[in-house]
């Protein structure tokens, strides 16, 4: 998405290292490709949310790939260049 992003995953650490070690270089490398110093290029605050089941991460896996449908980026999930779907992964049934 152009002005957030979504991932669904399994932390092998603790949230907080985590978020710390997927923003942090990422900011970086942001900023220096947008030549921009001195501004945060993340908001400080996340949403984050347990996942509980089986049937909830597929759910969850679902609104994330069809989401750029939803903003009319992309006719289907497998268009959209950042998507789990465009790597190769079948989408979840919209």
């Amino acid at each position: 998405m152009p002005n957030h992003v979504h991932v669904l995953w399994t932390p092998q650490v603790s949230l907080p290292v985590l978020i710390r070690e997927i923003k942090g270089p990422t900011a970086l490398a942001a900023n220096r490709l947008l030549g921009r110093t001195g501004n945060p290029f993340w908001q400080e605050e996340y949403f984050d949310r347990v996942v509980r089941n089986e049937a909830e991460f597929s759910q969850i896996r679902r609104y994330i790939e069809w989401n750029p449908v939803a903003a009319t980026l992309v006719a289907q999930p497998e268009q959209y260049r950042w998507s789990s779907a465009y790597a190769g992964l079948k989408p979840h049934a919209g």
